[in-house]
């Protein structure tokens, strides 16, 4: 079994996004750093309400998926179809922006620990323009696996195999084969995962640094880096300094055009101007 290496490290940066929310960003700083289908990863962590109470008020979206995952902290969703849903630690939304959404979403808290993450996934040519829905899942919702080592797996999209036990998150039948699982790790602990040959992989590594690749020759993943894996049948990782906690995406390449401007995402340009003359004249959604 071909073990995948770690091909491209993408240091993350400090910026902001919305009316002011502090973040972490990895993927999406520019084109040469998605990993298709995923466009955008960004962390936020703070224990500052002045980082994060500003939140992110109403805006558009189109062309893709959005994935916010909770650890700490409290946020409230809504959109322009009526739509409200709390985001919870431990919990996640999945929202599909399809032909177009307005939403928001704001902190429900004004003091303590604000910590998680929001993913951009890009939707394929024949799904961007379907209609917009999304999902609330709850922190009872994604298992949780004892790992055979130490540690644990949290399961959000996809599936892996565990001791022999499969287990299934809540995110299922997506186009592109999605894999989003959370693990964390004692010090000194392993983790091993079989993927998909074809598929695109990463690491974020959230907490302390990790070793990635085949005993004898893996490379080291700094926090708060996401680590492109390389093409292979399996993935190793290792815990250096004390525990660590990362996160692991996969999913089947689009291999399709990327066109973004702001928050649209399309196939071509003119794809763009509709959905800019589409929010000016009201008819985004």
């Amino acid at each position: 079994m071909t073990i995948r290496r770690l091909e491209q490290i993408i240091h993350s940066v400090a910026t902001s996004d919305g009316a002011g929310v502090s973040l972490r960003r990895s993927l999406g700083q520019s084109p040469s750093t998605r990993v298709d289908p995923f466009l955008m990863l960004d962390e936020f962590s703070t224990d500052d309400p002045d980082d994060y109470i500003a939140g992110f008020p109403p805006h558009p979206h189109r062309g893709f998926e959005t994935v916010t995952y909770m650890l700490d902290g409290h946020m409230l969703h809504e959109d322009h179809l009526g739509n409200r849903g709390d985001l919870l630690p431990g919990g996640a939304q999945w929202m599909t922006a399809g032909r177009g959404i307005i939403h928001s979403e704001m902190p429900q808290q004004e003091s303590g620990r604000m910590r998680g993450f929001q993913l951009w996934i890009n939707l394929p040519a024949a799904e961007k323009m379907k209609p917009a829905h999304y999902r609330d899942i709850r922190p009872e919702e994604i298992p949780h696996a004892a790992l055979p080592g130490g540690g644990e797996v949290r399961v959000i999209a996809g599936g892996i195999v565990i001791a022999g036990r499969e287990v299934a998150g809540p995110v299922q039948g997506l186009s592109i084969e999605a894999l989003y699982i959370d693990v964390r790790l004692p010090a000194g602990g392993d983790f091993t995962q079989v993927l998909p040959d074809g598929h695109s992989a990463f690491v974020y590594a959230y907490e302390a640094s990790l070793s990635i690749g085949p005993a004898g020759d893996s490379r080291r993943l700094a926090a708060q880096d996401a680590g492109v894996l390389s093409t292979g049948e399996s993935v190793e990782i290792h815990a250096d300094d004390g525990s660590a906690s990362f996160l692991l995406l996969a999913a089947r390449p689009l291999r399709e055009p990327v066109v973004q401007y702001g928050p649209f995402v399309m196939n071509s340009r003119e794809e763009i101007e509709q959905a800019i003359a589409d929010y000016r004249d009201n008819r985004l959604v």
